[in-house]
């Protein structure tokens, strides 16, 4: 990898932050104008939110197994298992039901985008649509973005009531609890600011994993070997962000609803 010298390394860096913002502005702008593309959306809600549906029950039902494995053999030691329903249902749908949806769509998708977009570009076929009179934005990426945040959020529900069930379904036959009592501390344990949080990180990864998934892949240089490349940092940029951002609307969460 050749030397590049600080000012060149930070003015790289303001560059790729300044196409990135533009592209992003763009991609949300396009959709509140003609044309649309919806066939485009729609072909991308299957393959992201239906294609995605299976990688998200098995991480979700067996992360509430685990959650509730754990949760059950430490509260016994106080005499609490009765509350392993609460500890599952907050944790799934504060924490680990937005995080985990979205780190594995990220993994499945953002690489996907990358990729796809990413040989386009190579191929010179973006290029090419250029030349014919189509906005490669408003074809490839808005399509990807809208369908991403709409999905996502769905993918995420559906993680979360998985995970509770798969957190039931250890609590009933290893730990002995009761069906009823489980589902009725799980519903309790949940308020209004639990679930608003859990459903408001969904639309900020989905954004993070459609745009830069996108961005990698239309920034993508240097042929085949420039596609995986681009592939590898659209997941790993993504999923750091992802994060990232976790933290920050969590923390924004708190201060609001105060819990």
């Amino acid at each position: 990898m050749p030397f590049v010298s600080p000012e060149d390394f930070a003015k790289q860096k303001i560059a790729a932050i300044q196409e990135y913002s533009i592209l992003s502005w763009h991609a949300i702008a396009n959709f509140f104008s003609r044309p649309r593309y919806m066939a485009d959306i729609i072909t991308q809600m299957d393959s992201i939110g239906v294609g995605s549906m299976p990688i998200i029950i098995l991480t979700g039902f067996f992360t509430g197994c685990v959650l509730a494995l754990q949760s059950a053999t430490s509260l016994r030691q106080f005499g609490s298992i009765s509350l392993t329903g609460n500890l599952v249902a907050l944790s799934m749908v504060k924490e680990l039901g937005p995080v985990l949806t979205g780190l594995m769509v990220s993994g499945r998708n953002a690489s996907g985008m990358a990729s796809e977009i990413g040989s386009m570009k190579v191929t010179e076929q973006i290029d090419a649509m250029r030349a014919l009179g189509t906005d490669p934005l408003r074809k490839l990426v808005t399509p990807r973005l809208y369908a991403t945040v709409f999905m996502l959020f769905f993918l995420t529900i559906i993680a979360d009531a998985v995970g509770i069930a798969g957190g039931a379904l250890v609590s009933v036959t290893l730990m002995g609890l009761n069906a009823s009592s489980y589902f009725h501390n799980s519903y309790r344990a949940l308020q209004y600011a639990d679930v608003v949080q859990g459903l408001t990180k969904p639309l900020f990864s989905a954004f993070i994993i459609a745009t830069v998934g996108c961005y990698f892949g239309m920034t993508t240089k240097g042929g085949t070997q420039g596609v995986g490349k681009s592939t590898t940092q659209a997941v790993v940029v993504s999923s750091v962000f992802i994060i990232i951002v976790d933290f920050i609307v969590s923390r924004a969460m708190i201060g609001i609803f105060g819990r």
